[in-house]
Parts: C-alpha cells; sequence; structure tokens
C-alpha cells in the first residue's frame, strides 16, 4: 500500500511553514536540531533538512517538539491556522 501524500505529492504539510519560523526565529537548522536535542528530541540537522524539502514523512512526536520549540499550535504547524 503506498504512504500518503498531498494533492501536490509532498510527503509532509509542514515543509514550508518550518522553513519560515526558523528564518522568523533567526534560527539555522543546526541550531534547531541543537534546541531539539537539549530538549529531549533526537532530531538532528538532516532530518530537518528532509522535512523541509518534503523527502520525510513527520511523526507526531516530531511535530510535538516542533510546537514546542516554536511555541505555536499544531494547528499553526500542520495548516498555518492561528
Amino acid at each position: 500500500m503506498p504512504k500518503p501524500k498531498t494533492a501536490t505529492g509532498e510527503k509532509n504539510l509542514i515543509g514550508q511553514r518550518l522553513i519560515e519560523l526558523r528564518r522568523q526565529h533567526h534560527m539555522s537548522q543546526r541550531l534547531l536540531a541543537y534546541q531539539l536535542q537539549l530538549n529531549g528530541y533526537d532530531m538532528d540537522k538532516n532530518v530537518i533538512t528532509r522535512i523541509e524539502t518534503n523527502k520525510r514523512y513527520v511523526t507526531d512526536i516530531e511535530l510535538k517538539a516542533l510546537t514546542e520549540i516554536f511555541q505555536v499550535s499544531y494547528d499553526y504547524l500542520i495548516e498555518g491556522k492561528e
């Protein structure tokens, strides 16, 4: 059974929003990975790159980690809704 993708063929819904959040917070991918690891999440720079380029699916734990780091809701991260 094929894995789900967006209507445009992307593997996740948050790639572009993650890029925007990083830029708003003046964070590189490496700095974001460091912050995630300090908070106990095993995500390195390569994971972030693959999410942002839509080459990787995102787990629920990773969504939780990103909402904590950027202090945004799941709705904002997934759909861009405040």
